[in-house]
C-alpha cells in the first residue's frame, strides 16, 4: 500500500475518537503537512451575504492562515470578492487555485486577493467546496508556499480528509455555546493568558515575538469569541471557563 493512502488511514483511524473541533484540526493540519501543505481554513458562508460569519450560532471557522494574513483578509473583508468562495459556491468537487487564477471571468479584485496572498507566503493551494442541505455552503483550502502544483492522487486524499472533517465538525456544531467557546486557537490563549498576567499588547508581541497590531488582532477574535467587551471581561470568562488557569 501506498504511503499517502497509509497516512489516509491512520488519519480516518486517528479522528474517530476525537470529540473537540480543535483537536480534529490539529489531526488534518498534520495530515495536510505531509503533503506540504502546511496551513489550512475551514469556514462557512453566510447564504446570500457573500461575507463570512465566523462563530454565529451553529458553525465554526478555523484557519492556521499566517496571522498577518487573516488580519488583512479579515480587515479588509476580502471574504467578499474571494475568488476561491465565489468559485466554491458553483462547483462540486475540489479545485486547484491556479484554475482560479486563469479563469476568463476572475475579476481584477479577485486576482489581487490571490495575488497579496502569494506575497503572505500562500503561493497555491487546493479548495474543496462542501455543500449541505439548502444551499449552505463550507470549504476546505489546503496552501502551500510553493508553486508547485498537488497531483490529482494527494487532491484526492486531501478531498476525502476534508469531507470527514467536515462531517465531524458538523456534528461538534450540536454543542452548547460555552463548550463551542472553547475554539480559542493556542496563540489567542496565549495572548489573553499574557493579558491576565498584566501585560500590554506591545511586551506580549516582545515577548512572541510578534507585532504589536499582530497581538491586538487576536486579543480582539479573544473578546469576540468570548462575547467580551473589554480584554478585562475576556480575562474573568476565560479564568471562568478554564481556558486559562489564575496567574
Amino acid at each position: 500500500m501506498e504511503l499517502p493512502r497509509v497516512e489516509l488511514d491512520l488519519f480516518l483511524e486517528m479522528t474517530d475518537d476525537i470529540a473537540q473541533s480543535e483537536q480534529l484540526f490539529e489531526r488534518i493540519s498534520a495530515f495536510a503537512l505531509k503533503f506540504d501543505c502546511p496551513w489550512i481554513a475551514y469556514g462557512p458562508l453566510a447564504s446570500k451575504q457573500g461575507v463570512f460569519k465566523p462563530n454565529r450560532e451553529g458553525s465554526v471557522m478555523m484557519w492556521n492562515y499566517p496571522a498577518e494574513w487573516q488580519e488583512r483578509y479579515s480587515t479588509m473583508g476580502y471574504a467578499k470578492i474571494d475568488p476561491l468562495i465565489k468559485k466554491g459556491r458553483k462547483e462540486a468537487g475540489p479545485f486547484r487555485w491556479s484554475e482560479v487564477y486563469t479563469d476568463e471571468s476572475i475579476t481584477e479584485d479577485g486576482r489581487r486577493v490571490l495575488d497579496e496572498a502569494a506575497t503572505f507566503g500562500l503561493r497555491s493551494g487546493v479548495t474543496v467546496p462542501l455543500h449541505g442541505p439548502g444551499d449552505s455552503f463550507r470549504f476546505v483550502s489546503f496552501a502551500q508556499s510553493s508553486d508547485c502544483e498537488l497531483q490529482n492522487r494527494t487532491i484526492a486524499y486531501l478531498q476525502t480528509a476534508a469531507l470527514r472533517f467536515h462531517l465531524m465538525v458538523t456534528k461538534f456544531d450540536t454543542t452548547t455555546a460555552s463548550e463551542r467557546v472553547h475554539n480559542l486557537s493556542p496563540r489567542e490563549i496565549q495572548c489573553i493568558d499574557w493579558v491576565s498576567k498584566g501585560k500590554s499588547s506591545w511586551e506580549i508581541g516582545t515577548i512572541l515575538g510578534r507585532s504589536r497590531n499582530t497581538i491586538d488582532f487576536h486579543l480582539k477574535n479573544v473578546m469576540r469569541k468570548l462575547d467580551a467587551t473589554s480584554r478585562t471581561v475576556a480575562v474573568v470568562k476565560a479564568l471562568k471557563l478554564g481556558i486559562i488557569q489564575p496567574p
